[in-house]
Protein backbone atom coordinates (compact mmCIF):
# COMPACT_ATOMS: atom_id res chain seq x y z
CA UNK A 1 0.00 0.00 0.00
CA UNK A 2 1.40 3.62 -0.96
CA UNK A 3 1.32 6.92 0.98
CA UNK A 4 -1.53 7.80 -1.45
CA UNK A 5 -4.05 4.50 0.18
CA UNK A 6 -3.64 6.81 3.54
CA UNK A 7 -5.87 9.75 2.07
CA UNK A 8 -7.86 7.60 -0.05
CA UNK A 9 -8.86 5.53 3.49
CA UNK A 10 -9.79 8.71 5.34
CA UNK A 11 -12.19 9.61 2.19
CA UNK A 12 -13.93 6.73 2.65
CA UNK A 13 -14.50 7.01 6.08
CA UNK A 14 -15.46 10.75 5.26
CA UNK A 15 -18.07 8.75 2.83
CA UNK A 16 -19.63 6.29 5.21
CA UNK A 17 -20.20 8.79 8.52
CA UNK A 18 -20.13 11.89 7.21
CA UNK A 19 -22.48 11.42 3.67
CA UNK A 20 -24.00 8.24 5.09
CA UNK A 21 -22.91 6.64 1.49
CA UNK A 22 -24.52 2.99 1.16
CA UNK A 23 -22.84 0.16 1.28
CA UNK A 24 -22.71 -0.38 -2.18
CA UNK A 25 -21.65 3.12 -2.94
CA UNK A 26 -18.59 2.29 -0.39
CA UNK A 27 -17.90 -0.81 -1.99
CA UNK A 28 -17.80 0.36 -5.84
CA UNK A 29 -15.67 3.61 -4.27
CA UNK A 30 -13.29 1.33 -2.98
CA UNK A 31 -12.40 -0.65 -6.06
CA UNK A 32 -12.31 2.08 -8.05
CA UNK A 33 -9.97 4.37 -5.56
CA UNK A 34 -7.70 1.63 -4.88
CA UNK A 35 -7.18 0.81 -8.39
CA UNK A 36 -6.16 4.09 -8.84
CA UNK A 37 -3.57 3.96 -6.05
CA UNK A 38 -2.30 0.35 -7.05
CA UNK A 39 -1.67 1.35 -10.88
CA UNK A 40 -0.03 5.48 -10.46
CA UNK A 41 3.17 5.57 -9.06
CA UNK A 42 3.06 8.77 -7.97
CA UNK A 43 2.09 8.29 -3.88
CA UNK A 44 1.91 12.01 -2.78
CA UNK A 45 -1.22 13.71 -3.88
CA UNK A 46 0.22 17.05 -4.06
CA UNK A 47 2.49 15.58 -7.45
CA UNK A 48 -0.59 13.88 -8.44
CA UNK A 49 -0.24 16.18 -12.57
CA UNK A 50 -3.53 16.89 -14.80
CA UNK A 51 -1.12 14.49 -17.64
CA UNK A 52 -1.31 11.28 -14.52
CA UNK A 53 -4.80 11.41 -14.46
CA UNK A 54 -5.29 11.75 -18.06
CA UNK A 55 -2.93 8.96 -18.80
CA UNK A 56 -4.97 6.86 -15.97
CA UNK A 57 -8.45 7.81 -17.80
CA UNK A 58 -7.03 7.07 -21.13
CA UNK A 59 -6.63 3.29 -19.70
CA UNK A 60 -9.61 2.88 -18.43
CA UNK A 61 -11.75 3.85 -21.70
CA UNK A 62 -9.28 1.12 -22.94
CA UNK A 63 -10.28 -1.62 -20.42
CA UNK A 64 -14.02 -1.08 -19.64
CA UNK A 65 -17.02 -0.20 -21.36
CA UNK A 66 -18.23 3.83 -21.18
CA UNK A 67 -20.53 3.03 -18.91
CA UNK A 68 -18.06 1.70 -15.91
CA UNK A 69 -15.30 3.78 -17.15
CA UNK A 70 -17.49 6.72 -16.35
CA UNK A 71 -18.44 5.73 -12.94
CA UNK A 72 -14.54 4.83 -12.08
CA UNK A 73 -13.95 8.81 -13.31
CA UNK A 74 -16.56 9.82 -11.14
CA UNK A 75 -14.78 8.11 -8.26
CA UNK A 76 -12.08 9.65 -8.99
CA UNK A 77 -13.50 13.36 -9.17
CA UNK A 78 -15.08 13.12 -6.00
CA UNK A 79 -11.69 12.05 -4.39
CA UNK A 80 -10.10 15.04 -5.46
CA UNK A 81 -13.15 17.55 -4.83
CA UNK A 82 -12.71 16.06 -0.79
CA UNK A 83 -8.84 16.78 -1.17
CA UNK A 84 -9.54 19.96 -2.86
CA UNK A 85 -12.14 20.70 0.76
CA UNK A 86 -9.96 19.36 3.20
CA UNK A 87 -6.84 21.76 1.86
CA UNK A 88 -4.87 18.95 1.04
CA UNK A 89 -3.83 19.81 -2.46
CA UNK A 90 -3.02 24.05 -3.56
CA UNK A 91 -4.62 22.83 -6.97
CA UNK A 92 -6.92 20.16 -8.40
CA UNK A 93 -5.83 18.45 -11.20
CA UNK A 94 -8.89 17.96 -12.87
CA UNK A 95 -9.48 21.91 -13.08
CA UNK A 96 -7.51 21.29 -16.09
CA UNK A 97 -9.04 18.29 -17.66
CA UNK A 98 -11.78 17.87 -19.93
CA UNK A 99 -13.37 14.56 -19.58
CA UNK A 100 -15.48 14.31 -22.51
CA UNK A 101 -17.11 10.82 -24.40
CA UNK A 102 -20.28 9.28 -25.34
CA UNK A 103 -21.78 6.87 -23.87
CA UNK A 104 -23.55 4.59 -26.02
CA UNK A 105 -27.88 4.87 -25.09
CA UNK A 106 -28.88 1.24 -24.08
CA UNK A 107 -32.75 0.48 -24.12
CA UNK A 108 -34.10 -1.18 -21.35
CA UNK A 109 -34.82 -4.58 -21.54
CA UNK A 110 -38.49 -5.26 -21.40
CA UNK A 111 -40.28 -8.59 -20.73
CA UNK A 112 -43.29 -9.36 -23.28
CA UNK A 113 -46.76 -8.91 -21.15
CA UNK A 114 -47.97 -12.06 -22.13
CA UNK A 115 -44.60 -13.53 -21.39
CA UNK A 116 -45.00 -12.04 -17.70
CA UNK A 117 -48.48 -14.12 -17.27
CA UNK A 118 -47.31 -17.16 -18.28
CA UNK A 119 -44.18 -16.72 -16.00
CA UNK A 120 -47.05 -15.74 -13.04
CA UNK A 121 -49.16 -18.32 -14.14
CA UNK A 122 -45.91 -21.16 -13.65
CA UNK A 123 -45.71 -19.57 -10.25
CA UNK A 124 -49.27 -20.26 -9.11
CA UNK A 125 -49.61 -24.15 -10.90
CA UNK A 126 -46.57 -24.61 -8.65
CA UNK A 127 -48.49 -23.26 -5.83
CA UNK A 128 -51.18 -25.49 -6.69
CA UNK A 129 -49.89 -28.46 -7.57
CA UNK A 130 -46.60 -28.64 -5.16
CA UNK A 131 -46.09 -32.22 -4.09
CA UNK A 132 -44.11 -31.14 -0.58
CA UNK A 133 -45.67 -28.36 1.81
CA UNK A 134 -41.83 -27.11 1.37
CA UNK A 135 -42.48 -26.64 -2.70
CA UNK A 136 -46.11 -24.41 -1.85
CA UNK A 137 -44.74 -22.21 0.98
CA UNK A 138 -41.62 -21.16 -1.71
CA UNK A 139 -44.18 -20.67 -4.67
CA UNK A 140 -46.14 -18.59 -2.35
CA UNK A 141 -43.51 -16.48 -1.18
CA UNK A 142 -42.19 -16.63 -5.02
CA UNK A 143 -45.88 -15.30 -5.96
CA UNK A 144 -45.56 -12.44 -3.74
CA UNK A 145 -42.02 -11.30 -4.52
CA UNK A 146 -42.89 -11.19 -8.29
CA UNK A 147 -46.56 -9.94 -8.12
CA UNK A 148 -44.75 -6.76 -5.77
CA UNK A 149 -41.57 -6.51 -8.38
CA UNK A 150 -44.37 -6.39 -11.35
CA UNK A 151 -47.06 -4.12 -8.89
CA UNK A 152 -44.60 -1.27 -7.99
CA UNK A 153 -41.48 -1.45 -10.33
CA UNK A 154 -39.17 -1.68 -6.96
CA UNK A 155 -35.72 -2.32 -7.36
CA UNK A 156 -34.78 -5.68 -6.29
CA UNK A 157 -32.35 -4.17 -3.92
CA UNK A 158 -35.03 -2.54 -2.21
CA UNK A 159 -37.60 -5.78 -2.40
CA UNK A 160 -34.60 -7.94 -0.22
CA UNK A 161 -33.86 -4.43 1.85
CA UNK A 162 -38.12 -4.55 3.12
CA UNK A 163 -38.77 -4.45 6.47
CA UNK A 164 -41.14 -6.49 8.47
CA UNK A 165 -43.17 -3.57 8.66
CA UNK A 166 -42.58 -1.81 5.53
CA UNK A 167 -45.89 -2.81 3.79
CA UNK A 168 -49.47 -2.02 4.96
CA UNK A 169 -51.81 -4.09 3.54
CA UNK A 170 -54.47 -2.13 5.54
CA UNK A 171 -54.12 0.86 3.80
CA UNK A 172 -51.93 -0.47 0.48
CA UNK A 173 -48.69 1.35 0.85
CA UNK A 174 -45.35 0.49 1.15
CA UNK A 175 -42.56 2.17 2.49
CA UNK A 176 -39.59 1.71 0.33
CA UNK A 177 -36.40 3.14 0.73
CA UNK A 178 -34.24 3.61 -2.09
CA UNK A 179 -30.54 5.37 -3.51
CA UNK A 180 -29.15 7.65 -1.43
CA UNK A 181 -31.61 6.52 1.80
CA UNK A 182 -34.09 8.13 -0.06
CA UNK A 183 -37.59 7.17 1.38
CA UNK A 184 -40.79 7.20 -1.19
CA UNK A 185 -44.27 5.83 -0.49
CA UNK A 186 -46.14 3.18 -3.28
CA UNK A 187 -49.47 2.33 -3.00
CA UNK A 188 -50.09 -1.42 -4.51
CA UNK A 189 -52.99 -0.97 -7.12
CA UNK A 190 -54.02 -4.89 -7.54
CA UNK A 191 -56.47 -6.84 -5.37
CA UNK A 192 -55.10 -9.42 -6.18
CA UNK A 193 -51.88 -8.63 -5.24
CA UNK A 194 -52.49 -7.81 -2.17
CA UNK A 195 -54.42 -11.22 -1.50
CA UNK A 196 -51.44 -13.12 -2.29
CA UNK A 197 -49.26 -10.40 0.29
CA UNK A 198 -51.55 -11.10 2.57
CA UNK A 199 -51.57 -14.96 2.35
CA UNK A 200 -47.71 -14.69 2.31
CA UNK A 201 -47.18 -12.83 5.45
CA UNK A 202 -49.81 -14.84 7.17
CA UNK A 203 -47.46 -18.76 6.47
CA UNK A 204 -43.84 -16.36 6.91
CA UNK A 205 -44.82 -14.63 10.22
CA UNK A 206 -42.41 -16.96 11.87
CA UNK A 207 -39.49 -16.40 9.74
CA UNK A 208 -40.46 -12.88 9.08
CA UNK A 209 -40.16 -12.07 12.82
CA UNK A 210 -37.15 -13.69 12.74
CA UNK A 211 -35.06 -11.97 10.31
CA UNK A 212 -37.00 -8.60 11.10
CA UNK A 213 -37.13 -8.72 6.99
CA UNK A 214 -40.86 -8.96 4.92
CA UNK A 215 -39.47 -11.19 2.84
CA UNK A 216 -37.45 -14.66 3.90
CA UNK A 217 -36.20 -17.56 3.08
CA UNK A 218 -37.85 -21.03 4.97
CA UNK A 219 -34.55 -21.00 7.37
CA UNK A 220 -35.72 -17.93 8.49
CA UNK A 221 -32.75 -15.82 6.94
CA UNK A 222 -33.62 -12.55 4.74
CA UNK A 223 -33.85 -12.90 0.78
CA UNK A 224 -31.47 -11.99 -0.98
CA UNK A 225 -30.90 -10.58 -4.41
CA UNK A 226 -29.26 -13.86 -5.48
CA UNK A 227 -32.05 -16.16 -4.41
CA UNK A 228 -34.40 -14.03 -6.35
CA UNK A 229 -32.43 -14.15 -9.55
CA UNK A 230 -31.80 -17.81 -8.65
CA UNK A 231 -35.58 -18.26 -8.38
CA UNK A 232 -36.63 -16.32 -11.67
CA UNK A 233 -34.42 -18.87 -13.94
CA UNK A 234 -36.09 -21.67 -12.53
CA UNK A 235 -39.22 -20.30 -13.37
CA UNK A 236 -38.38 -19.61 -16.57
CA UNK A 237 -36.97 -22.62 -17.10
CA UNK A 238 -40.26 -24.29 -16.19
CA UNK A 239 -42.24 -22.00 -18.43
CA UNK A 240 -39.93 -22.92 -21.41
CA UNK A 241 -39.71 -19.15 -22.26
CA UNK A 242 -37.22 -18.13 -24.42
CA UNK A 243 -35.54 -15.18 -22.62
CA UNK A 244 -32.99 -14.08 -20.05
CA UNK A 245 -35.33 -12.42 -17.30
CA UNK A 246 -33.89 -10.09 -14.72
CA UNK A 247 -35.11 -8.66 -12.02
CA UNK A 248 -34.74 -5.47 -13.05
CA UNK A 249 -36.74 -6.04 -16.70
CA UNK A 250 -39.96 -6.35 -14.09
CA UNK A 251 -39.15 -2.34 -13.44
CA UNK A 252 -38.51 -1.80 -16.54
CA UNK A 253 -41.93 -3.78 -17.75
CA UNK A 254 -43.69 -1.98 -15.33
CA UNK A 255 -42.58 1.53 -16.09
CA UNK A 256 -42.99 1.11 -20.10
CA UNK A 257 -46.50 -0.42 -19.74
CA UNK A 258 -47.45 2.91 -17.17
CA UNK A 259 -46.93 5.02 -20.12
CA UNK A 260 -47.95 3.20 -23.11
CA UNK A 261 -51.24 3.61 -21.07
CA UNK A 262 -50.85 7.37 -21.09
CA UNK A 263 -49.18 7.82 -17.54
CA UNK A 264 -47.45 11.23 -17.10
CA UNK A 265 -43.87 10.74 -16.61
CA UNK A 266 -43.31 12.48 -13.46
CA UNK A 267 -46.19 10.57 -11.98
CA UNK A 268 -44.01 7.46 -13.12
CA UNK A 269 -40.44 9.09 -12.42
CA UNK A 270 -41.86 9.23 -8.30
CA UNK A 271 -43.18 5.77 -8.40
CA UNK A 272 -39.53 4.69 -9.09
CA UNK A 273 -37.90 6.94 -7.24
CA UNK A 274 -35.32 8.47 -9.46
CA UNK A 275 -33.70 11.78 -8.82
CA UNK A 276 -33.80 13.43 -12.31
CA UNK A 277 -36.44 13.17 -15.28
CA UNK A 278 -33.81 12.30 -17.48
CA UNK A 279 -33.47 9.35 -16.34
CA UNK A 280 -37.18 8.18 -16.52
CA UNK A 281 -37.22 9.45 -20.04
CA UNK A 282 -35.38 6.72 -21.18
CA UNK A 283 -38.56 4.76 -21.01
CA UNK A 284 -40.04 7.19 -24.01
CA UNK A 285 -37.16 5.20 -26.27
CA UNK A 286 -38.94 1.69 -25.54
CA UNK A 287 -42.82 2.60 -25.69
CA UNK A 288 -43.23 1.65 -29.39
CA UNK A 289 -46.68 0.04 -29.35
CA UNK A 290 -47.52 3.36 -27.93
CA UNK A 291 -45.67 5.28 -30.85
CA UNK A 292 -47.38 2.96 -33.42
CA UNK A 293 -50.68 3.83 -32.15
CA UNK A 294 -50.18 7.73 -32.65
CA UNK A 295 -48.83 7.34 -35.64
CA UNK A 296 -51.62 5.23 -36.77
CA UNK A 297 -54.42 6.95 -35.29
CA UNK A 298 -53.15 10.56 -35.19
CA UNK A 299 -50.93 11.33 -38.37
CA UNK A 300 -52.86 13.17 -40.93
CA UNK A 301 -52.06 10.84 -43.83
CA UNK A 302 -54.86 8.21 -42.71
CA UNK A 303 -57.16 11.02 -43.72
CA UNK A 304 -56.27 11.20 -47.13
CA UNK A 305 -58.25 10.20 -50.34
CA UNK A 306 -56.09 9.48 -53.13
Amino acid sequence: MNDLQTPVNSYLDYCKNQKRLDTKTLRAYRIDLTQFCQHIEQADILKVTPEILENFIAGLHQRYKPKTAKRKIASLKALFRYFEYREMIDRNPFHKIQVKFREPVLLPKTIPLHTVETFLSTIYKQLSDGKTAYQKRNALRDAAVIELLFATGMRISELCALGAESINLYDRTILIYGKGSKERKVQIGNDDVVTILEKYKSDFQTEIQSCGHFFANQNGKELSDQAVRRMINRYTSLAAINLHITPHMFRHTFATSLLEADVDIRYIQEILGHSSINITEIYTHVAMSKQRDILTTKHPRKDFQI
